[in-house]
């Protein structure tokens, strides 16, 4: 079962990274710098869990996977648009991002300011210029809801809140509120854009997978925070224990590791929970929980 699921993943992974090259504007058509720019952010890098998470969820509806490809493809330009602009020394001032060295510090902040404006619009017009869903108002709401999960209501929204709380002592309510739209909104979207790329699902189906969404968005942000604390730069493919020297509020701070893995672990049953009532359908769905959750505990 282990192999087969990494042998889908991988088909999956080298899928959308195909999708994406071409997509991407080439790196040799003007204006050529900032072509190039994104493509370094985009292509040969991350785990694409978020496009996995779409494919997985496209299994439940039936989607055809041309369909949840582009759509995955614009979940993950949004998130990397994310990574340039939060990498820059105005928000969390790193400078390695994916084992390289950060698009402001491979280019310039202007290049790299750019690149994720570009990134961010490039998403949006390739959910405007495919066929994705069997209706258009169904097309209408998958558009509706990435715009959500990436603005002010969203990651951009928790993002906000994440800068405010520097130095700050947060409950875990509002870390969690924090964290619900900075990490787990566009997660959020991932699943249910992957799954809107096929056949209408039931009001029970559609309520238990958001929870689903809902419950892998933190989970995924408190496996993050451990492995913040605890995982070499080699292995995050960015600069390790970040948080802690910017004092800012993380899972572990609040909870510690111990705790930290004990909470995703209920997260990770609670995200089971929600998949019941697809039965076998979601066996796919399970296995890249895990796969999200368990990685390098």
């Amino acid at each position: 079962m282990i192999t087969d699921f990494q042998d889908w993943a991988r088909s999956r992974q080298v899928r959308i990274e195909t999708s994406l090259q071409t997509l991407l504007p080439p790196a040799n058509v003007a204006p050529e710098r900032l072509h190039d720019a994104m493509r370094y952010t985009v292509l040969g890098g991350g785990k694409r869990v978020r496009p996995l998470l779409a494919f997985a969820a496209g299994e439940l509806s039936n989607a055809d996977e041309e369909r949840v490809t582009i759509a995955a493809a614009a979940v993950e330009l949004i998130h990397a648009y994310s990574l340039v602009h939060d990498d820059l020394p105005c928000m969390d001032d790193d400078v390695l991002r994916r084992g390289k060295p950060a698009c402001h510090v491979a280019y310039d902040e202007a290049t790299a300011l750019l690149a994720g404006d570009s990134l961010q619009s490039l998403a949006f017009q390739l959910l405007g210029e495919y066929r994705l869903a069997d209706t258009p108002q169904m097309q209408l709401e998958m558009v509706k809801r990435l715009a959500q999960a990436a603005g002010s209501r969203g990651m951009a929204g928790g993002q906000a809140v994440d800068l405010a709380s520097v130095g700050e002592s947060l409950t875990l309510p509002e870390l969690e509120f924090m964290h619900i739209h900075k990490t787990g909104a566009l997660i959020r979207a991932a699943v249910i854009l992957g799954a809107r790329c096929g056949g209408s699902l039931n009001e029970s189906q559609s309520t238990g997978l958001d929870h689903f969404a809902k419950c892998i968005g933190l989970a995924f942000q408190v496996v993050d925070d451990v492995l913040d604390a605890e995982a070499t730069p080699a292995t995050l493919g960015k600069t390790a224990g970040k948080d802690a020297e910017n004092n800012k509020p993380t899972y572990v701070s609040i909870l510690g590791a111990g705790r930290a893995r004990e909470l995703a672990e209920e997260l990770r049953c609670d995200a089971y929970q929600s998949l019941e009532v697809f039965g076998t359908m979601a066996g796919r769905l399970r296995q890249v929980t895990d796969f999200i959750i368990r990685r390098e505990f």
